[in-house]
């Protein structure tokens, strides 16, 4: 019998060491927790067997606070490249078994190492982070490892999908990267972002708060925007980031995957007909709309609980992906305000990015008014909007369910930002206002000087509606391409998308535009 190689027997020992984290009793830890271990999470997360690690023997080098007297290989971060649903993605996982999942100058030199690699191979790259932000015993050295990853957060958008998913607290640099990719998943009560903490700001400020109500997943999902998507478990936001891919390509120069549909590609939903009230004030809900219209079962909402009032998000429409964006005239009456404006405009240029055609459903009376929101720069923020679309060069496609009134025509897509077809329900209408404001403003004298200025208001409007707020004068000064039963939007989407697939429009040469932020 052949003895067994004592090199062998020493890797397998070393192996066996890095597998171990920061040991039984941390890891014990992390269990009660009801977390899952770094390694458990990068294993749910891949296709199984197909996990390859990067730089597992990696250990912390300075000395500082003698950190020296524990070592751990791998220094808190599990890097490395496996596959999912077929497709390689890079990924970290950070370990918090090992000082908090606190990032180092090694950490830092691990995690930049496989986010080149997935940019030199064109492939997604994924995030998931548990830490405490910078390890303090290091000082300048761990925030200059947060800015090399900082850098490449933003180098490498738009080159290769990005995704964030928190599973436990990040504070500081922890909470920056992930605000830089296109995708961030918290799970709730579990992960937590925020620069300071509870207690920094209560010894600065004197505010007392807990760590759910100052960064949990309510706040960033609803209040602040910092969030797309929140869900109930890790398993849950790993299975959420493997779906979310599943719409994208894998770079910046790939069309995103077909997924046949069982959906049929002529479906027309007499239901449609009859989604829009004949009154103008009384709301609907355009979600239904969407549902009806694209791929059965194919939507995945994005940010649905921060701006509701606006609608963005991934589906299918005869097997490839499509970005929809919209108004919801059921909350505020699809107007749009600064978060619905800011919305919109991340969504629409992530579409562009990775040459995702763009659907838009049309139906808001407008910017929001009032002193708060023009002191807040929605001027700034719906030219944000403007830009987007204009510079986007994807497939473009819009669909006027109702009223699309001024600003806010004009920025959801409208033609002549460089949409590439326009369509028209029959109860569109498209004009610089409203019919009873616009003939407050037309005829203001005539109906002061009425016998009965409300029933001369009234007349006036319609007249005003009759001529102008239809589609049929857009339609004849060719704002608008055609003009289709609500029923017929699916297979139409299906032929302009199949028409508009080999689109080329590049964009002028420069560095980059300057879009105001």
């Amino acid at each position: 019998m052949t003895q067994e190689d004592p090199r062998i027997l020493e890797l397998r020992k070393m192996r066996a060491k890095a597998l171990e984290g920061g040991g039984e009793e941390r890891i014990a830890k992390q269990k009660a927790k009801g977390k899952m271990t770094a390694r458990e999470r990068v294993i749910a997360l891949l296709d199984p067997g197909t996990f390859n690690e990067i730089e597992p023997f990696i250990t912390h080098q300075g000395d500082e606070m003698d950190l020296l007297k524990e070592k751990f290989y791998g220094d808190g971060v599990i890097t490395g490249y496996g596959q999912i649903n077929g497709r390689t993605v890079y990924l970290y996982s950070q370990d918090f078994t090992i000082y908090g999942g606190t990032l180092s100058e090694m950490q830092s030199h691990k995690i930049c190492r496989v986010m080149d690699l997935a940019v030199r191979n064109g492939v997604p790259f994924i995030s998931l982070i548990d830490s405490g932000g910078a390890r303090i015993q290091e000082g300048v050295r761990s925030m200059g490892g947060y800015a090399e990853i900082f850098r490449r957060n933003a180098q490498y958008s738009g080159v290769v999908p990005q995704v964030s998913v928190m599973l436990g607290p990040c504070a500081g640099g922890a909470a920056y990267s992930p605000a830089l990719t296109d995708l961030v998943i918290m799970v709730e009560k579990q992960s937590f972002m925020f620069l300071t903490g509870p207690e920094v700001i209560k010894a600065v400020t004197g505010e007392v708060i807990d760590a759910e109500s100052l960064g949990g997943s309510g706040v960033h999902t609803s209040v602040s925007g910092v969030a797309h998507l929140s869900v109930h478990s890790e398993k849950a936001a790993l299975e959420m980031a493997r779906h979310f891919l599943s719409y994208l390509p894998s770079n910046n120069v790939e069309n995103p995957p077909f997924t046949p549909t069982t959906d049929e590609l002529a479906r027309m939903d007499e239901e449609l007909n009859h989604m829009i009230p004949l009154e103008a004030t009384e709301p609907y809900v355009m979600h239904q709309v969407i549902e009806k219209i694209i791929d059965q079962g194919s939507f995945l909402e994005i940010q649905p609980d921060w701006a509701r009032n606006a609608i963005v998000g991934l589906a299918r429409i005869g097997g490839h992906s499509v970005g929809i964006v919209g108004q919801e005239p059921a909350i505020m009456a699809g107007v749009i305000d600064i978060d619905a404006a800011d919305k919109m405009t991340r969504f629409v240029r992530m579409c562009d990015c990775f040459n995702i055609p763009l659907v838009t459903f049309v139906d808001s009376p407008g910017f929001l008014p009032g002193i708060a929101q023009e002191h807040g720069g929605i001027i700034r923020h719906g030219a944000k909007l403007l830009y987007a679309y204009s510079e986007a060069t994807v497939p473009k496609i819009c669909i006027i369910t109702r009223k699309a009134y001024g600003g806010a025509y004009v920025v959801m897509s409208s033609k002549y930002l460089g949409t590439d077809v326009t369509y028209a329900w029959p109860s569109a209408e498209i004009a610089v206002l409203g019919a009873e404001g616009a003939a407050n403003i037309l005829f203001k004298k005539q109906i002061e000087t009425a016998n009965d200025p409300a029933a001369e208001r009234k007349k006036l409007a319609n007249e005003y509606r009759e001529k102008f707020n239809n589609p049929y004068y857009a339609a004849s000064t060719g704002y608008v391409d055609d003009i289709i039963e609500p029923r017929e939007s699916r297979p139409k989407l299906i032929a302009t998308l199949s028409a508009l697939r080999d689109k080329y429009a590049p964009a002028p040469p420069r560095k980059h535009g300057n879009i105001p932020v």
